[in-house]
């Protein structure tokens, strides 16, 4: 969807309102006329925007971007991970568990990654298979803020969300896991589900202190 379609533009409009901060929007060229890198581009040049004056897949590539680059006022501590999009040659088993689930299959996601990535890839390209066998090993190396990652219960791609939590762990980063049972995919776009609530006021509280948060039990 469009950042100015209706369900992304009401929960970017409630973030605002009740989280203590600056929400923006990023209208990043898409795929398969502009493959990537252009998206992580695009975030990049906004951030270098927004100091001279964030997809989950493209949040994390923009941040790790970001980390090599020497802002004058802008400084990146926090890093809010929803349901993002990763995947791989190998088909989890929640891939398999939950293939009929709403919004996210494998089926889908497959199209996707074909339209994303340069033409000839695979799905362990380090775009979609961020600490997959292709990737390098920069993690340890990059600064990368305290991250947040939102898995849902019946997202097909939880496995490879929660591999994306430990890489993190596993180079050295701080990171929390925060797992909501029951959400499907883009279950945050729904007020009336009480797991939308329960998110929108857990980035509050990571918005106020993201290293504490990510310390905490």
């Amino acid at each position: 969807m469009a950042p100015d379609s209706t369900p992304y533009d009401d929960l970017c409009r409630r973030l605002a309102a009740e989280v203590p901060a600056v929400v923006i929007s990023v209208n990043y060229r898409l795929a398969p006329e502009h493959r990537c890198p252009c998206q992580y581009e695009d975030g990049v040049d906004v951030l270098k925007f927004v100091d001279d004056s964030a997809g989950g897949n493209i949040a994390h590539h923009v941040t790790m971007r970001a980390g090599a680059h020497k802002f004058s006022t802008l400084e990146l501590i926090g890093h809010i991970s929803i349901q993002p999009l990763f995947g791989g040659e190998e088909r989890t088993a929640s891939e398999l568990e939950l293939a009929d689930a709403p919004f996210s299959t494998w089926k889908r996601t497959d199209v996707t990654w074909k339209l994303f990535t340069p033409v000839g890839s695979d799905r362990d390209h380090v775009a979609v298979n961020v600490f997959g066998p292709n990737c390098e090993d920069i993690m340890s190396r990059v600064k990368f803020p305290a991250t947040v990652l939102f898995v849902g219960g019946y997202d097909p791609l939880k496995d490879w969300q929660r591999r994306y939590y430990q890489g993190l762990k596993n180079a050295g980063k701080e990171a929390k896991l925060v797992e909501y049972e029951n959400a499907i995919h883009t279950f945050y776009s729904y007020p009336e589900m009480p797991e939308s609530g329960r998110f929108v006021e857990t980035v509050r509280d990571f918005v106020r202190d993201p290293i504490g948060f990510c310390s905490s039990g």
